[in-house]
């Protein structure tokens, strides 16, 4: 008797076990994060000074309040079209990205400091154009990243890449080669991701977006060498479910460095 009680704890005790490792491995237990990316489009002169304010003294602050963060704002360095700034929101919910001006627009101190920008004339616009794209974290990097060079302020550069594909199946087929391996080997190489999403509404879907952090454009270019001779990415990259076709057809490739008021 004591013996069949033993083996049915034990076998309840394994039953348990296995349920919690499954959930814990389940990718609906592992909430994801979803992206507000905005992209302002500036000309030199007041434009800069007066979007970096609105950025440190009435954007960042109001979605502090809102309880979202860390908020990434960033200068591009390099890539097409200068100047541009970059706004990277992170949210729990679409609702709560799609909904942010509206929850802005409500926000009494927000309205205040924001004033000089939100309710910038035709006459001295505040900006040329915004672009924005709604993103949804990859399942296997449900969560955003900070460097901890973030903390410390310590020189640190961005690199932001989107990846498009030349159909949906060949998007999907991308994003699962970022799970089959190509997240372990980013890290493995130092490349420090930041994060990694799918682009759900935005500009020349279909696509995804990923931003990686560094020291310096050294250490860029000597963690993507690593990268490229890992004899895991070679094999990845050769794999005949990733190689059989041109998965990827235009890679848009921005170096940006964190404004003053960044938290990334």
């Amino acid at each position: 008797m004591e013996r069949r009680h033993f083996l049915a704890a034990s076998l309840a005790a394994s039953a348990v076990a296995v349920t919690r490792d499954a959930v814990a491995q389940a990718p609906a237990a592992r909430t994801r994060e979803f992206y507000q990316l905005r992209r302002y489009s500036l000309q030199n002169g007041p434009q800069l000074k007066l979007t970096e304010s609105y950025f440190a003294d009435a954007l960042i602050p109001a979605l502090t309040r809102l309880g979202m963060g860390p908020v990434g704002a960033f200068r591009q360095e390099i890539g097409p079209e200068t100047p541009v700034f970059y706004a990277l929101i992170p949210g729990s919910s679409v609702e709560a990205l799609a909904q942010l001006d509206l929850r802005l627009g409500k926000d009494d101190e927000f309205l205040r400091v924001a004033a000089p920008f939100w309710n910038a004339t035709a006459a001295a616009p505040a900006y040329q154009r915004v672009e924005v794209s709604l993103l949804a974290a990859f399942e296997g990097w449900p969560k955003l990243t900070p460097p901890a060079s973030s903390a410390t302020k310590a020189k640190r550069i961005f690199q932001l890449r989107i990846y498009e594909s030349p159909s949906d199946g060949e998007h999907v087929r991308k994003v699962e080669m970022f799970h089959a391996g190509e997240f372990d080997i980013f890290v493995n190489a130092g490349c420090h991701p930041v994060f990694f999403a799918d682009s759900l509404i935005g500009p020349r879907l279909p696509n995804l977006t990923y931003m990686l952090t560094f020291a310096d454009i050294d250490e860029l270019n000597a963690k993507w060498d690593i990268f490229r001779n890992d004899p895991a990415w070679k094999k990845l990259s050769s794999n005949p479910r990733y190689a059989f076709d041109q998965i990827v057809t235009n890679i848009t490739n921005l170096v940006l460095s964190p404004l003053a008021c960044s938290q990334l």
